[in-house]
């Protein structure tokens, strides 16, 4: 089976996902023969990515989420007006897209939640089937619980979800923890895509810290809290544009740019994680036992933070107030059965893409698809 990668570029957890598939697709005796990658001129593309991937990388351009002025949360307003602005650039993407889709001798098409994916299936229909994979698609599923946040919100990150995987034969929910599948919307529930990296760390309790922010407006709050606290040693990680590989601010407080080797190293010998939520750190978090904070930044984020809550990980805050991680991370006790089920990705996710692999794409047959679930 050929297979062709689409990764939406924003954050770190696509990427350590689609590192993850072609390691498992290549293991049981399949070929990625390409990762074409959405990319904004607000975050470069990190350096452990193009180095691990195994298949050419290709960038093209997509709409992404501007931070609000602060840049902390993402700013809607602000991002809708900037990719309005962009839609010729996007276009060009699309037509890309289809092209490289349909040159490319490929039997499957798998899109880590790239948002042109859809649009391209939607307008351009093209006949290699599509599989959609993500942790965002179990917000589809029906008995999925959401939290209260603003309706309005949670209807735009559903309908963008939707938009995604249109045209996907199936959807794979990345999840915390085993559910059933909803077949009405394709949804099948699989675990979280962790690296090998991560299963053959032995996890310690070192006397540090460990945190990533998405946005850097964050470490503005995180040097409050330290100048309040300096006998807590604290090692960040960001994806800061221009900054220096380490940022030394003292003895006792450090900022890294991504390295994902570093990252993983340092967050399996820490004592507590502090993050903005992403799905795929909170995971690596959960399987090396660390209590977690949570510091969402977007809707999305505040979902994830939300069912990673239910699942016993952690807490989750409206600012990185470590305190309150000090204060959770005594007496906590890992998520049980949660090393079994991240082990069992494989072996989960790998029948699931043969089986789509055979089936036709799935397109709607009007505009039903623009109501929110």
């Amino acid at each position: 089976m050929r297979v062709l990668f689409i990764v939406q570029g924003e954050g770190r957890g696509h990427f350590t996902q689609a590192l993850t598939m072609e390691s498992v697709l290549r293991a049981a005796g399949h070929e990625v023969v390409e990762m074409l990658v959405g990319k904004s001129g607000a975050r470069e593309l990190p350096a452990f990515f193009t180095r691990a991937a195994k298949a050419p990388v290709r960038l093209f351009d997509s709409p992404n989420f501007l931070p609000a002025p602060a840049n902390k949360r993402f700013d809607i307003r602000r991002s809708v007006i900037y990719n309005v602005l962009r839609v010729p650039e996007f276009v060009r993407s699309v037509r890309m897209l289809h092209k490289r889709i349909g040159a490319g001798d490929v039997d499957l098409v798998v899109n880590f939640y790239e948002l042109l994916t859809g649009i391209t299936y939607f307008f351009f229909r093209p006949a290699v089937p599509q599989v959609s994979i993500g942790h965002q698609y179990l917000f589809l599923h029906r008995g999925f619980a959401l939290p209260k946040a603003g309706r309005a919100s949670l209807a735009m990150l559903r309908l963008f979800t939707r938009i995604t995987s249109l045209g996907a034969a199936q959807r794979l929910a990345l999840s915390f923890r085993p559910m059933c599948g909803d077949e009405a919307r394709r949804i099948a529930v699989v675990p979280p895509l962790l690296r090998r990296e991560v299963f053959a760390l032995k996890p310690e309790s070192g006397d540090y810290i460990h945190g990533y922010m998405l946005n850097a407006g964050f470490a503005r709050t995180v040097e409050e809290w330290h100048r309040a606290h300096p006998g807590v040693a604290l090692r960040f990680f960001w994806d800061k544009k221009g900054a220096p590989e380490v940022t030394k601010v003292d003895g006792t407080l450090e900022f890294h740019r991504l390295d994902d080797q570093a990252f993983l190293r340092s967050l399996a010998g820490c004592r507590a994680y502090a993050t903005t939520a992403g799905f795929e750190s909170v995971c690596e978090a959960m399987y090396f036992g660390k209590p977690i904070l949570m510091v969402p930044a977007h809707i999305e984020q505040d979902c994830n933070a939300f069912d990673a809550c239910r699942a016993g990980a952690g807490i989750a805050a409206a600012d990185f107030d470590l305190g309150l991680l000090d204060s959770f991370a005594t007496g906590f006790s890992p998520s049980p059965g949660f090393r079994q089920w991240a082990e069992s990705a494989a072996s989960r996710i790998v029948p699931c893409l043969e089986k789509a692999s055979e089936t036709v794409p799935v397109y709607p047959l009007s505009l039903a698809w623009l109501k929110a679930i």
